[in-house]
Formats: structure tokens, sequence, C-alpha cells
């Protein structure tokens, strides 16, 4: 599970045991993670960074979807900019 988001992979096993009753110990296993590190990453307070980067990815996605789908990465990071972001092109 090389490149995957830990706190996405730790919200899919949580997800599987209220969504469809499959145990967290089963979901770990299948996934190729310890029981462990799974409560180590479920219960991981989100920091400053990942609430960052959300909101980043948010202010891109709607510049996007308002050019209905039309601009590039040069011109949505110019908006991003102009909208006050310090990000790197």
């Amino acid at each position: 599970m090389t490149g995957t988001d830990p706190a996405a992979l730790a919200a899919f096993i949580g997800n599987q045991r209220t969504e469809h009753h499959v145990p967290h110990r089963l979901a770990c296993r299948v996934v190729g993670v310890s029981e462990s590190w799974f409560y180590k990453w479920r219960d991981k307070p989100t920091t400053a960074r990942e609430v960052r980067r959300g909101k980043l990815a948010d202010a891109v996605e709607g510049i996007f979807a308002d050019s209905g789908g039309t601009y590039g990465s040069p011109k949505v990071w110019l908006l991003l900019v102009r909208d006050g972001w310090r990000v790197s092109v």
C-alpha cells in the first residue's frame, strides 16, 4: 500500500466496520497493516499542514470548476496567488 495517504487508509478501515460490519482486525489484515498502526492513525489529530492542504485542494477544485474545466495549472496558480495563497507553480 505504498503511496497511499495514511489518514485516508485509516478512514477506509474504520468505514468498513461502520458500513459493512467488517472488524478492524480483518480489514487491517486485508490491506496489509497492523492493528496498532490503524489505531495510531485513527486517533491522530489533524495537523495544520493537513488542514491547509485540504483548503488548498478545495480552492483548486473551485477554480477549476468555475472555469468549466478549461483552466490549466498556470491559470489556476495565478488565481490562487491573487487570492492570497502562497504556493509554487
